[in-house]
């Protein structure tokens, strides 16, 4: 596979064009036969779609996007029983590297649509017919972002396959809630764990305790805000979930060797 990973070959990609769309298909609906010309995203909202590609059906759940590839025959069959709605990003390129290729291939054909990717769809849609002479490249940056995601967020699926379900929903309320006073008790009670059950279970796929990870991970958002804002330290710090600016600047010091001015001073270099 060249030894990249699909982020890395896509982050290379010469996106000419991107655009987004919408559509309902009455019961029974169809689309195609066609042959597929860009890299494309379809997020199927409402109903139930089956694609079938070079002869192969794959079926696409409800609530999930699929990924569809340039240079295949594709034929769509939508819910023989009632409106399927779906939306789309296309994705056109330049030639896309053969490992590329094979990398997706290699892909899940279809994952759950996260909030993230809906709020892009979102956004391509309302930039949809924008003037300017930067809306084009605005969009395939889009269209480009929209890919990136979709291949972070397989990775990341991979990742959580071999964890824990308590692990995964806890790394979750860390993520949403790491600026508030969050107690292991608090991780634990949400999930309906024990304290104890969950140290044992973030020590086994972590090799850290919830806490622990909960501290590395307020330390990484602080140290992004201090390289991406103007914020001065004290306000990063509340924002970063420390309740003091020695505090912050302690932990950063310890984990990083640098004080969180000498941080912002090289970020800004």
């Amino acid at each position: 596979m060249g030894g990249r990973k699909p982020e890395e070959y896509l982050s290379l990609l010469d996106v000419t064009s991107a655009y987004a769309g919408t559509v309902i298909y009455g019961p029974g609906g169809t689309f195609g036969p066609r042959v597929q010309q860009d890299l494309q995203l379809v997020l199927l909202h409402t109903g139930a779609m089956i694609v079938e590609i070079n002869g192969e059906k794959h079926n696409v759940p409800c609530g999930h996007v699929a990924l569809l590839k340039p240079g295949r025959n594709e034929h769509f069959f939508f819910d023989p029983n009632r409106e399927t709605w779906h939306r789309w990003i296309a994705v056109s390129a330049g030639e896309i590297d053969p490992v590329l290729m094979l990398q997706l291939d290699h892909l899940p054909f279809s994952i759950p649509i996260s909030d993230k990717m809906n709020m892009l769809t979102d956004l391509m849609y309302s930039h949809l017919g924008s003037g300017g002479s930067s809306a084009g490249e605005l969009m395939a940056a889009l269209g480009k972002s929209a890919l990136l995601l979709y291949t972070h967020e397989c990775e990341r699926m991979n990742e959580n396959e071999a964890k824990h379900p308590a692990v995964i929903q806890a790394k979750d309320i860390i993520h949403r809630q790491f600026a508030d006073e969050l107690s292991l008790n608090d991780i634990a009670r949400a999930i309906r764990k024990t304290p104890e059950h969950l140290i044992r279970l973030f020590h086994r796929d972590e090799a850290l305790t919830p806490m622990q990870y909960l501290w590395q991970y307020r330390v990484k958002q602080g140290i992004a805000l201090l390289k991406s804002t103007g914020l001065n330290i004290g306000e990063v710090a509340e924002q970063a979930g420390f309740k003091t600016s020695y505090h912050f600047a302690r932990t950063i010091k310890h984990h990083t060797g640098q004080t969180p001015s000498e941080i912002r001073r090289e970020s800004y270099h």
